[in-house]
Formats: structure tokens, sequence, C-alpha cells
């Protein structure tokens, strides 16, 4: 069945800027809480939300085989567990009802006012229930970095590190999707200089500049999925702001990884962009530095040239652009990690969300996160207001967009955004 939502030329009825993330090519999906209190799932076009609910219920949806309330649910799981043929039916039947010549919803003033919101009037939410949250580690660039600052910078990468996607688990209880504040986190830290470890807030937090895939009910516990057939149970992607508190993290990290450092928050943008929308942005990865092992062969292009720029904005300041990166510079693709991630037969769940690490490019300018920016706190970063900093400060608002651009199309994911709130001290009495 072909896809129809990639022509570039396609133009909608619904009007737009051309510098829009969200274009009648993108159909995203997401959540959000309707002017009438009611939680549905939509999609966007331009600066106005689609309650495909409503969509659904007044038939727009007869023609594709979907259960009666696939859109009136609070979470996309179900429909993410339908697979890839009715994501591309949807999607197809979607563009067309918004097509600019299809007279069938745009002259249809009562169906559109139950329909169609203004983006100031949602509220968006998480858009799935994740039950489980991998968090890799495959960016060359940043994990050299961090090598070159903790350990010896003549082997800056572990001996794994060119063998396998290295990666954790993380905890998706804390992960928030935009706009929702998160407060300084506490746990022990170990001063230099100290002879014993202190508890308190963390000193040193910061951002890390990453993206995510959502996967579909991929396979049965015991069975692998080979790396050429990967893409096939990833659903699409979202930006990802992995919060980090370095300070605890140096503490606690040996021998078994991030824990307390890591687990307070992550957050995600609220609108997924499936795979079909990035397929005319797929590029060549960084060539290999080494032979993989045949599980982790991936041919031809699995990469996507996806610009990503971070934000740092003081209390009632002006924004300052200090991060210029790209999605392309990841040295494991989404489907090697995905392949290695169930080599052992580790089973894969719809919602499951699995963060690229930490994306830093080949240059100053394109690191991932305040720990490399300001390298270690010794370069602080300047502000447009003149302050600097050297890692995020209470109060401060992290900014993370991403968008692909080839010609006049355009394909985005909106933002994630969130303010870091001082520690939280309990409830006042």
């Amino acid at each position: 069945m072909p896809q129809r939502t990639n022509n570039p030329n396609r133009k909608s009825w619904i009007g737009y800027n051309r510098d829009t993330h969200f274009p009648i090519q993108n159909i995203p999906f997401g959540v959000f809480l309707t002017r009438d209190n009611v939680i549905t799932i939509g999609t966007r076009i331009g600066d106005y939300a689609i309650d495909l609910g409503a969509l659904q219920e007044l038939g727009y949806f007869s023609d594709v085989p979907l259960t009666d309330d696939m859109f009136m649910q609070d979470t996309l799981n179900d429909f993410i567990s339908d697979g890839k043929k009715t994501w591309r039916l949807v999607r197809n039947r979607i563009g067309d009802i918004f097509d600019k010549e299809n007279p069938e919803l745009r002259d249809h003033k009562e169906h559109r006012e139950r329909i169609i919101f203004a983006m100031d009037e949602v509220e968006m939410q998480l858009p799935v229930m994740i039950g489980d949250y991998t968090d890799f580690y495959s960016s060359k660039e940043h994990a050299t970095n961090v090598g070159t600052m903790f350990r010896d910078p003549d082997n800056a990468l572990l001996p794994n590190w060119l063998h396998m996607p290295v990666a954790y688990h993380g905890r998706s209880s804390s992960i928030v999707p935009s706009g929702i504040p998160i407060h300084r986190p506490k746990g022990q830290t170990f001063p230099a200089n100290a002879d014993e470890p202190t508890f308190g807030p963390s000193k040193l937090v910061d951002f890390e500049l990453e993206m995510a895939f959502i996967t579909t009910d991929a396979n049965n516990l015991g069975h692998p999925i080979p790396v050429n057939e990967a893409e096939d149970y990833i659903f699409g992607m979202v930006l990802l702001n992995d919060w980090s508190a370095r300070d605890i993290q140096k503490w606690e990290y040996v021998p078994l990884g991030p824990f307390l450092a890591k687990n307070f928050a992550s957050s995600i943008s609220p609108w997924i962009v499936t795979l079909e929308a990035l397929e005319p942005f797929r590029t060549e990865g960084p060539k290999r530095e080494q032979p993989v092992m045949k599980y982790l062969d991936s041919k031809g292009k699995h990469s996507f040239d996806i610009n990503l720029e971070v934000d740092v904005t003081p209390d009632n300041g002006r924004p300052t652009t200090v991060c210029n990166s790209n999605f392309k510079y990841m040295y494991w693709n989404i489907s090697q990690q995905l392949a290695h991630h169930t080599v052992n037969g580790c089973r894969v769940n719809s919602g499951d969300l699995m963060g690229s690490g930490t994306i830093s490019g080949p240059t100053p300018e394109s690191y991932g996160s305040m720990l490399e920016l300001s390298w270690r706190g010794e370069k602080p970063v300047k502000l447009n207001d003149g302050s600097e900093r050297k890692f995020i400060e209470d109060n401060d608002t992290v900014t993370m967009r991403g968008y692909c651009h080839k010609g006049d199309l355009r394909i985005g994911f909106g933002e994630v955004s969130n303010k870091l709130l001082p520690v939280y001290e309990g409830k006042k009495k």
C-alpha cells in the first residue's frame, strides 16, 4: 500500500507559515486536553490541533479498519500496537481529509468546530504510557569528550564502545511532557578535596540533548529482532531532554552506572513524528571505525538529517542558543540499537521509549550538554544578558527544538521546554 503523505507539493486548506514544523506532510500524533476538558488523540497541522477522536466519531475513518474507540483514549499505545499498516492507512486518510482540494470537511463548518482547535486552546499530555525506558550512549563525540574529561584522553572510549550500542535502563515514571517544571534533585555527592560524601541539592544540574524512538509490540520473549527488520517496529521519534545531575552521577555511577543522577526527570516533546514523515531525510551515519558483528550489520541509510538546537533562558530573560547539533552524528543508529536491545531475547512493548544518548557533534558549538559546552565548568557559557553558566541554574528554562529541512519541505518536532525549579522542600504548613 503506497503512502501518499510525503508529496512536497501537497497543500492543506488549513493555512500555515512556510517555516512551520507541522505542514500537511508531517501528520504527527499526540494526546491533548481540549477546551471542553476532554482528553483525545490528535494530530497537528500548522498551529492547529486536530481531534482524531471527533473525526472518528463523525465517520471520517469509516473506510479504515479501526476499533470504535481507537482515538477516544488517553494514550496512543493501542493505536501503536495496531502496526505499520494501520499507521499508514490513518496518515493517508488524514492527508486526504485536509488536502486543499478536498471539500469533505473543509466546507462543513459544524464539523470543523468540533474537530479543529487552535494550539493555545489545548493542553498537551504525555502521548504514550511508557512501560520501559532505555537510554543509549551512542554519540562517539559525546562519549569521547566525557572519557577525555574523567579518564584518560588517550583511551577516552571504553573497550566495548565500538563493538555495541551501550545502554542502561532508566526510570519511566519520571518522564514528563514539555511544559512541566522539574525540581533540582537532592542526593549524595563527594566534593573535591572532601574526606566524606555529603548530602544535599545537586550543584551541577545539566541538560542532555537527545532524541528517542517509540516502539510497537515487537517480539515475543526470547525472539530477537533482526537489524534489517527493526524499523518496522519503530512508530516514530520525539525530542528528549534527559536531565542529569553531574555531581551525583560522578559519585554513584561506579560500579553499576547512573541512578539518582538520571531518574529525577526526563522530558519529551509531545508530538511523535513517524518514521514515514522522516523518510525524505534519510542519510548515512558516521563511517564505521571497526567492523561490527553480523547481528548489528545494518545496510542502507538508517540515520536522519535532523537539525537540533538548545536554548537556555534565565528567569524573565531572553533565550540564548547554546547548542546547534544534528541527529546524523549518532554513531549507532536506531536499527542497531533495537537489534542489540533484543538480541538476548528481551521483549519490547508498545510505548517503550529508547533514548539516543547525548547527541554531540564534532565542533564545540554542537556539544549536547553543559558538561561539554563549559568543559566541566572550566569555560563558562555566556548568555545574551551577560550572565554566565557552567551548569543550569534555578529558574532557568531549557528549550530544545528539532527539524528536518530539504528544499521547501520542513518536518519538525516542535519543542520540549521545561523550567528548573529550586529543590523541593516539602509542603508549607
